[in-house]
């Protein structure tokens, strides 16, 4: 699934190619996705101006004076931007012409979603319970200390709850957890304050790493242009296991929590 650095790697993306830019024309192929696409896309998108591009957890928001297009990436979408003339792909569902090129929603499993509010997305039932950014100042080791005291569930699954701050997938909370020397199993309520400062710190860290990087390499996720990420090389655990690991040489671990595989190493956790 892309993450928040994949999705902000697409947002970053595909800003640079359609801000300021109309809409001449929605292509609406599929319209079955998480939730149904508004057979109306295409009147309401006509010749509108596209005034910006941002993102709000892993969602993706292109904002209009009427309103503001909400799309979701799922488990497998990407958004890549296309010449007219190239061919479109199957899975391509959505296609949204400019005057020099198209922007495709791909999406093969279609668990994403492409959602129209005219409303403020912030208030949207999708978002209005979203915890903070993890790369703002609103989030900090104090704020998820606080959080985490009648909490007694694991650490893993803890930050990886967006009520409590958003975007941090499996991939970046296997690593985080890794780099704070904390056990994924370990439960919230447990865990110190200076422990949670350094959890935050690795938190950012990784996830601004992951970004500049642009993004993890997965089977499924490509940037805006089509090319894949670059992360993944320098993944200490995650997707390793039985591999060294890299502090103390010992094999990684794996084990399902929350119903995701989580991957750490038993000697340098605690």
């Amino acid at each position: 699934m892309p993450e928040l650095p994949e999705v902000e790697t697409t947002c970053r993306g595909i800003a640079k190619h359609i801000t300021g830019k109309k809409v001449n024309q929605v292509y609406v192929h599929q319209a079955n996705l998480r939730w149904p696409v508004t057979r109306k896309l295409n009147n309401i998108l006509h010749q509108q101006t596209v005034n910006s591009v941002d993102r709000r957890a892993k969602y993706i928001l292109i904002r209009f004076a009427i309103g503001t297009l909400i799309i979701h990436l799922g488990m497998s979408g990407s958004l890549r931007i296309s010449p007219k003339l190239e061919a479109k792909r199957k899975h391509d569902h959505l296609e949204f012409e400019f005057d020099k090129f198209v922007m495709r929603f791909h999406d093969p499993r279609r668990f994403g979603c492409v959602l129209w509010t005219p409303e403020n997305p912030e208030q949207h039932s999708l978002m209005r319970k979203l915890g903070p950014e993890p790369l703002t100042d609103l989030f900090t080791g104090t704020m998820l200390y606080k959080l985490s005291r009648n909490k007694k569930c694991t650490i893993k699954s803890f930050i990886m709850e967006g009520k409590n701050v958003v975007g941090i997938g499996n991939i970046y909370a296997c690593e985080s957890l890794f780099m704070a020397k904390i056990h994924p199993l370990k439960k919230a309520n447990t865990i110190s304050m200076q422990r949670y400062l350094d959890l935050v710190r690795n938190i950012k860290q990784v996830l601004s790493d992951a970004i500049k990087q642009g993004g993890t390499t997965l089977k499924d996720f490509v940037n805006s242009e089509g090319a894949p990420g670059y992360f993944s090389i320098k993944l200490n655990v995650y997707g390793k296991k039985s591999k060294p690991c890299p502090e103390c040489g010992k094999p990684i671990l794996s084990r399902v929590i929350s119903q995701r595989n989580t991957f750490y190493c038993n000697r340098c956790q605690n």
